[in-house]
């Protein structure tokens, strides 16, 4: 199994110099605000990333690749945006993460509602280097294309993918932790997760898996795992009840 999307690419040399700019202020703004608040199976794989994903330019997807598939086979696939859900999980489950190349503008470095690149690549790609991580990502994939002609699955799916993937969270030293990549790389929501304007459930699959989301605006509602492996287990469970 294969996905292409003709004639999309990341045309690296029509970046600019704003759009350098525009990297490196978020991304420093954003290593700076995780200190404490990030997963350390994250900062150890964006570490391990940062020959290819660092601060001073917009990173150039060969060199990326070049790092993940030695660390775990995992690649990228350039897209045009946001595709549809089937081909998200096909592409998954052959260890391909979909990633836009266009960046935000200076006046959106707070939050977007539509992923850009920075969400993609800081947010997604560096615990892909991590092979427990990349082995429950692409067991969501496989999950997809399996049940891909059921659509009560493929939402329950999806929201189990939002809930973890894109807004977990996870207890770290009696403290709450980031992993979910859209807080990861989002400034004003990793912050806004520690206030009283937000509502931390502990984790419970069967709450998660039935419980719908909204794309369009920064999240209320997120669930806290014990510890990493109880994410890993968790879609081991998806797996048994849907056989």
């Amino acid at each position: 199994m294969h996905i292409t999307f003709a004639g999309v690419q990341q045309s690296y040399s029509k970046y600019t110099e704003d759009d350098h700019e525009v990297w490196k202020i978020l991304y420093d703004r954003q290593v700076d605000n995780l200190e404490n608040k990030a997963h350390p199976a994250y900062l150890t794989a964006l570490e391990d990333l940062f020959n290819a994903l660092h601060n001073t330019k917009v990173p150039n997807f060969n060199e990326v690749d070049k790092t993940l598939l030695s660390r775990t086979g995992w690649s990228i696939e350039v897209v045009p945006g946001l595709i549809p859900v089937v081909e998200f999980f096909e592409l998954l489950a052959i260890k391909r993460f979909p990633s836009s190349t266009w960046l935000r503008k200076k006046s959106e470095l707070d939050y977007l509602e539509e992923p850009d690149m920075f969400h993609d690549s800081f947010g997604h790609l560096p615990l892909l280097a991590n092979t427990d991580y990349a082995n429950f990502m692409q067991k969501i994939g496989l999950l997809g294309i399996k049940h891909k002609a059921n659509e009560d699955i493929i939402t329950k799916l999806k929201s189990y993918y939002w809930f973890t993937i894109e807004f977990g969270l996870v207890k770290m030293n009696e403290k709450t932790g980031i992993y979910g990549a859209g807080l990861i790389s989002s400034y004003g929501e990793t912050n806004q997760i520690y206030t009283d304007k937000v509502i931390v459930k502990p984790f419970d699959i069967e709450e998660i898996i039935n419980t719908s989301f909204v794309n369009s605006e920064m999240q209320n509602l997120y669930y806290k795992v014990e510890s990493l492996n109880q994410l890993y287990l968790s879609i081991e469970e998806l797996e048994r009840r849907w056989s």
